[in-house]
């Protein structure tokens, strides 16, 4: 399963933060942007439970993240 991970950040830490996230098992894909949010990561995992643990343990937890926004994808 994969999911896209749509972060907010505090003023100035845009790419600290995307550094950080890029360093963490499970996420495949990490680039800063313009926008409503400041960072798209895509993780990835075996189950939505993985995914869950990735963004709630791991990403939610870097310091200068102020809000996340996960968007799992569909598959047909």
């Amino acid at each position: 399963m994969s999911a896209y991970i749509l972060i907010q950040t505090e003023a100035g830490k845009v790419m600290r933060v995307a550094e950080d996230v890029r360093g963490i098992d499970g996420v495949v894909a990490c680039e800063a942007v313009t926008g409503a949010y400041d960072i798209i990561a895509r993780g990835e995992g075996e189950t939505i439970d993985d995914l869950g643990r990735l963004v709630l343990s791991r990403v939610q937890t870097i310091d200068g993240i102020t809000r996340t926004h996960t968007c799992t994808v569909v598959h047909p």
